[in-house]
């Protein structure tokens, strides 16, 4: 695998975790997002889906996004008889996004999008020690 190649890895890479953070962050912010109608459904967790692809010029497996599917979990359920958004029993569905499970998954898109940023470093480093080699 040439350098390039293992550039455009990392950049696809980049590309994906990218994409799963902002996914996390509408997560994260709308975690108290009910619906403005009774009875109705809140905001439902989203989940980034990856699979590889091959690139047939490079021969490289680069990364993909899948999709952006939602959560199937089930929603919570809290008594807030007066709520605009309460059923008739006075129970609110709130949305099935965990601030934990965000955060963690936050972190470890973060790690992932710095790996691939370290390797695009050192594929630049390895270039620019080859071309000083070569003066």
């Amino acid at each position: 695998m040439d350098l390039n190649t293992a550039v455009q890895v990392s950049a696809s890479g980049l590309r994906a975790q990218s994409l799963r953070m902002r996914v996390i962050a509408e997560n994260l912010a709308n975690q108290d997002s009910v619906s403005t109608q009774a009875g109705g459904n809140p905001y439902q967790r989203r989940v980034t889906a990856f699979r590889a692809e091959m690139d047939r010029a490079s021969g490289a497996m680069n990364v993909k996004v899948e999709r952006v599917a939602a959560d199937r979990s089930a929603f919570q359920r809290v008594y807030q008889p007066g709520s605009p958004a309460a059923d008739a029993k006075g129970y609110v569905l709130t949305p099935n996004v965990n601030s934990l499970v965000e955060t963690a998954d936050m972190k470890a898109a973060q790690r992932s999008y710095e790996a691939n940023l370290n390797a695009i470093e050192a594929a630049k480093s390895l270039t620019m020690r080859t071309i000083d080699l070569l003066k």
